[in-house]
């Protein structure tokens, strides 16, 4: 088992908050982690991943990568900690919660969760929620360096 997280950025974020996350999502929705990697990045990177893999020319909040099927959850995410700070303004969400929120949701990706229509995205928001629950009430975040 490898979870791997690497932060790209001059930016710091909670990484162990953060692999805790991915790991409590993996293990309660029945699933193991093989090998995960997480990597937190800017627009530059993204916006490069996303044309080079989805074609789209724009950055996004996270890109999910699985390499397998099964329970033993093997692939990687990436999320840009530029558009994470641009939606909790727009939100008016604290940036350390939009960072574990758009986490929670990437793990949710790699186990084989998908938001595209209504009922599936509205299924993702209610799991989010849960798992923020779930962190928020072990582990407070303080707020760094925002």
């Amino acid at each position: 088992m490898t979870l791997q997280i690497y932060n790209t950025t001059k930016r710091e974020i909670p990484e162990q908050v953060l692999e805790k996350a991915v790991c409590l999502v993996v293990e309660n929705e029945g699933c193991t982690v093989e090998s995960i990697v997480g990597v937190y990045c800017g627009n530059k990177m993204m916006q490069r991943i996303n044309r080079e893999f989805l074609q789209h020319d724009y950055p996004t909040d996270t890109i999910t990568f699985r390499y397998n099927k099964g329970d033993d959850i093997d692939g990687e995410f990436y999320i840009s900690l530029d558009v994470v700070k641009e939606n909790a303004a727009r939100f008016a969400a604290d940036f350390q919660q939009e960072l574990l929120r758009v986490t929670i949701h990437s793990a949710l990706h790699l186990i084989g969760y998908d938001d595209q229509g209504d009922d599936q995205s509205k299924l993702m928001q209610e799991k989010e929620e849960f798992y923020l629950g779930r962190i928020g009430a072990a582990n407070p975040i303080n707020d760094i360096d925002q």
